[in-house]
């Protein structure tokens, strides 16, 4: 078929969903249905569809077919969304702050000001950190349960880069990774970066399937298995001590290495050992101070088995040289005198108090949580839309995420989360109301 009829097709659906003449969620014809009414073959209309989806004005649903994506909603809402509107209550992002954390930082930096060591601040640090730092921070993984040397830490500027330092020393392009269904946009934006092969495992409702990722290490190469055991975004899920074990073990037989991302883990009072604990030899642990003390404070860190060190931090030199060190010189401060416990246990209290309003306000909807979790997950019937319940919630301004960022599978479910840990209590209260109102009306009639 000549390349301006292709070219015309698209441009067509394009036109006609751009104008609204296919309103959003509309079902389009099959493929077969598609080159029968156009005269084309069927790897043509596939190939027209698999375009009009790379633009952002389709999606595909295994099993459902292919919908007229809301084009109000940015293709990929969630990680790659455009900036909030000033007017508008942000359900997609957590930034959770709490009173007097501005006067905390003023006090710190009055003291590093004072400090004997200011002028060390001014030149380049070790790649990995300084080593009273490591120490500091390897003090602080005690009290998680986690006994390490500090030569095993390496400081990273937040949890994101933690994970990409771990994604550079340790995989390479096309490498298998384990990773749940349903899992962190941040760590599939890296993937994408670096071309591994993401295979998703289904959930339970305590964790990963263990028997399918058994069965995924049986029969492919896996390289690595991505998991968040303690706190998992967005299911809230906390793996029980029964099946961390059982995880190690098949990393143990089949050889990949385990990547724990713990950025949410401090949320949860007395859990499980971290895996890092149990199987230090396999596990590179990767954490930060971002969510459990302030977004702008971008120090993270990460505990490697010692044969991986080396390389991770040629990473850390390659990208970022090394972490900024007044930034690391107060969050280590705070580290030393408790502040950041403090913080973490006024934040273990906020996020009880928000789930518990989600429940009140959302009471009857399937929601999936966790009781000090800072997000709740929101399945919706299968017949609905997501993306269009998102854009009529943006149109009441405020903005929550579809389940698409989260995606790994080939099937993306009907869902968004709601982040709770971004506004204030009243504005929480009246927005979740908001919330339950359109989704009752739109997707629960």
């Amino acid at each position: 078929m000549p390349a301006s009829r292709y070219k015309s097709l698209v441009d067509a659906f394009a036109a006609d969903i751009r104008t609204r003449r296919l309103a959003a969620g509309t079902r389009l014809p099959t493929h077969r249905r598609l080159a029968a009414r156009e005269g084309i073959a069927v790897v043509t209309a596939t190939r027209v569809y698999a375009e009009l989806e790379t633009m952002g004005l389709v999606s595909r649903e295994q099993g459902r077919g292919t919908f007229v994506r809301d084009i109000a909603v940015p293709a990929g809402h969630g990680i790659d969304q455009q900036a909030v509107a000033t007017d508008a209550v942000d359900l997609n992002f957590n930034y959770p702050s709490l009173p007097g954390q501005a006067d905390l930082l003023r006090q710190a930096l009055r003291e590093v000001a004072t400090s004997g060591d200011l002028d060390s601040l001014l030149r380049y640090q070790p790649h990995r950190g300084r080593p009273q730092d490591r120490a500091s921070i390897a003090r602080h993984l005690k009290r998680r349960g986690i006994t390490t040397d500090a030569d095993r830490i390496l400081i990273t500027s937040g949890a994101q880069h933690g994970l990409a330092i771990t994604v550079m020393a340790a995989l390479n392009a096309g490498d298998v990774v384990a990773v749940d269904a349903l899992t962190y946009p941040g760590f599939k934006v890296l993937a994408h970066a670096f071309h591994l092969d993401l295979e998703p495992i289904p959930a339970t409702a305590d964790g990963p399937d263990l028997d399918a990722l058994e069965k995924l290490c049986a029969t492919r190469p896996v390289r690595a298995i991505y998991t968040m055991p303690t706190l998992h975004n967005p299911l809230g899920w906390v793996i029980p001590a029964a099946d961390r074990t059982r995880l190690i073990k098949i990393a143990r037989q089949h050889g990949p290495l385990i990547v724990e991302d713990a950025s949410y883990a401090y949320l949860v009072e007395n859990p499980p050992p971290p895996l890092a604990a149990i199987a230090p030899d396999i596990t590179v642990y990767v954490s930060g101070l971002s969510k459990s003390v302030a977004t702008g404070l971008r120090v993270g860190f990460v505990v490697a088995p010692p044969a991986v060190v080396p390389s991770l931090e040629r990473a850390t030199r390659a990208t970022t040289w090394n972490t900024p060190a007044l930034t690391t010189a107060i969050a280590c401060r705070w580290l030393d005198d408790g502040t950041v416990d403090h913080l973490e246990a006024q934040k273990r209290d906020d996020a009880k108090a928000r789930q518990a309003l989600a429940g009140q306000e959302l009471a009857g909807l399937p929601l999936i949580s966790h009781p000090s979790s800072y997000f709740t997950w929101l399945p919706l019937p299968d017949d609905a839309r997501a993306d269009r319940l998102t854009a009529t919630l943006a149109r009441q301004h405020i903005s929550v995420s579809t389940a698409e960022p989260f995606t790994t599978s080939v099937h993306t479910p009907q869902a968004i989360r709601l982040a709770l840990g971004s506004t204030d209590l009243d504005s929480l209260r009246s927005t979740l109301r908001t919330v339950r109102r359109v989704a009752v009306e739109d997707a629960y009639a």
